[in-house]
């Protein structure tokens, strides 16, 4: 299982709007709206890193509102 934050940069006042959506995508553990440089963070899950890169590509990336994401693998030392 690979495991993978997405930080994500929304357009003004869309972070409710990108965290709501997000949050429905299979793959998709944690969603959580924050402050700072990034407005939501996301924490997904999948079976193999190309099965990541697709949801980070292809689903997260197209929804409304995102401006810019940051994908970040997680791993265990």
């Amino acid at each position: 299982m690979v495991q993978a934050y997405i930080l994500i940069q929304t357009e003004v006042g869309k972070a409710r709007d990108v965290a709501a959506t997000v949050s429905d995508l299979p793959g998709v553990v944690q969603v959580d709206a924050v402050t700072g440089p990034y407005d939501v963070i996301v924490l997904t899950q999948a079976e193999t890193v190309d099965e990541l890169g697709s949801l980070v590509v292809s689903k997260v990336q197209s929804v409304a509102g995102i401006t810019r994401t940051l994908t970040c693998s997680v791993v265990h030392l």
